[in-house]
């Protein structure tokens, strides 16, 4: 009789295979071992969008010493006090180590959440402690604000381009993101409006606007004062709430600190800081400030997910904040800076072929470049990297197929002369990649399409 009835089905994902079992037996493992796809097939939907970034493929090779990399959103600690800052984190845990190192409240140190409104205060922001909660990162707070507000298919409008790490958080809750253009001044109040009305032609439902409003992230530029209301009253007229996210807003190199949303609009704006650029992004320390009501939901959230963020890490900021010149810190943040972008301004200018066009920062840490007509920044990027020079590719910073010719130089973390010399690498990169356009005509290539997962060379 023949046994076929009794051997695995080849379409079973769950069936054991064979070979794998003999190979398992000889090594003396117990584990069961299946078909490598069973596991796939039981992912949740939300994972269906996640894909990672093509800069941390290419990371292994970017962060060798030899190569420029004008892709990662590194701050720039040597700037730091190093040694006063060791020693006070030692004095930290001989004197306060049994509450430094326990676990500590969801909603964060007490006297972190009052320092934080300080700092916002500098924004104009009015704001109580107790609607303040300490996160690990911005990051973790603008997943909990999604996890909080947002259900499969639902809208959430951003501009385009947008953090690529905000869109992953979007897209890993199954959101409808919808990108809203911007121009040298920011997020465009008229393109707004259309994007509403067109959502809500189409019967879908928009929960929130998420907006860098201070030297975004990628495109460099600012939300014009006058605007800001503007954009405010569109969305209070259409009952959508503002995330605000500001981890720049600090770092004007003219000095300027601008209004944020929040300061205008309390009740229907919530208000994301970090502490990641203007101090120590590796500590991982972020806030959410929401209304009273949010802020609830936002700790049981989170509750879920860390029970409590890093106590230790909350007290080495705000001893930096108590005992430290941290408004002087950032003016040197500011000043270097300042310096770097203007080092890659003038690379920009002095090496670029004709048909390349950039935004011109006041603060933060990137410039958004757009390449010549034909040019491909994602296809290309693996020859800039054998060509010694990083940067991030557009695809990543949009949630549809745009972005192909547009990438983001980031200037915090080299040195001028590095940013100066890597810049003239990518020049040369794209005067050759214009040369083959020219003899072979351009590929048809089809850009990454959704949001890119986040990680830290992306932040």
């Amino acid at each position: 009789m023949s046994d076929q009835g009794t051997q695995p089905s080849d379409t079973d994902p769950t069936a054991p295979d064979p070979q794998a079992q003999q190979e398992q037996a000889s090594s003396g493992r117990q584990t069961s071992v299946y078909n490598l796809d069973a596991h796939t097939r039981r992912y949740a939907q939300r994972t269906a969008g996640m894909t990672a970034s093509e800069i941390r493929a290419l990371f292994s090779v970017a962060s060798r010493p030899e190569v420029v990399s004008l892709a990662g959103g590194m701050p720039n600690l040597a700037a730091l006090p190093l040694d006063s800052l060791g020693e006070e984190i030692a004095r930290l845990v001989s004197t306060d180590g049994q509450a430094a190192l326990q676990y500590g409240s969801a909603q964060g140190v007490p006297q972190l959440r009052e320092q934080i409104c300080e700092i916002m205060s500098l924004e104009g922001i009015d704001a109580h402690p107790d609607d303040v909660m300490v996160t690990v990162g911005s990051q973790m707070a603008m997943d909990l604000v999604t996890r909080v507000f947002v259900d499969p298919g639902d809208v959430v409008l951003a501009e385009g381009p947008s953090f690529v790490g905000a869109l992953g958080s979007f897209a890993a809750y199954q959101a409808d993101i919808v990108h809203v253009a911007m121009d040298s001044d920011g997020l465009q109040p008229e393109a707004l409006r259309q994007t509403i009305d067109e959502v809500t032609r189409q019967g879908k439902r928009i929960k929130f606007l998420y907006t860098i409003p201070n030297f975004h992230n990628p495109a460099g530029v600012t939300l014009a004062t006058e605007r800001r209301a503007e954009v405010l009253d569109i969305c209070a007229r259409h009952g959508i709430m503002v995330l605000e996210d500001n981890p720049y807003g600090l770092l004007g190199f003219d000095g300027q600190t601008y209004p944020a949303l929040r300061a205008s609009d309390p009740d229907n704006v919530v208000y994301l800081g970090s502490f990641s650029k203007v101090f120590a992004s590796g500590l991982r320390v972020g806030w959410v400030l929401a209304p009273h009501a949010v802020r609830e939901k936002l700790v049981l959230a989170a509750e879920s997910a860390t029970l409590c963020p890093p106590t230790l890490n909350q007290m080495i900021v705000s001893r930096y904040l108590s005992t430290h010149d941290w408004q002087g810190q950032i003016k040197v943040f500011q000043e270097q800076y300042r310096e770097r972008r203007d080092a890659m301004l003038g690379a920009l200018e002095q090496h670029m072929p004709a048909g390349c066009d950039w935004t011109h920062p006041e603060g933060g840490f990137y410039v958004w470049f757009t390449a010549p007509e034909g040019v491909d920044a994602k296809a290309m990027l693996p020859r800039a990297v054998t060509q010694r020079v990083a940067y991030a590719s557009g695809t990543g910073f949009y949630s549809g197929e745009f972005g192909n010719r547009q990438m983001r130089l980031s200037f915090c973390y080299p040195t001028p002369e590095r940013i100066h010399e890597g810049v003239r690498r990518l020049a040369n990169t794209i005067t050759e990649e214009l040369d083959l356009v020219h003899t072979f005509g351009s590929a048809d290539r089809r850009p990454m399409t959704g949001p890119q997962a986040p990680s830290p060379d992306t932040a």
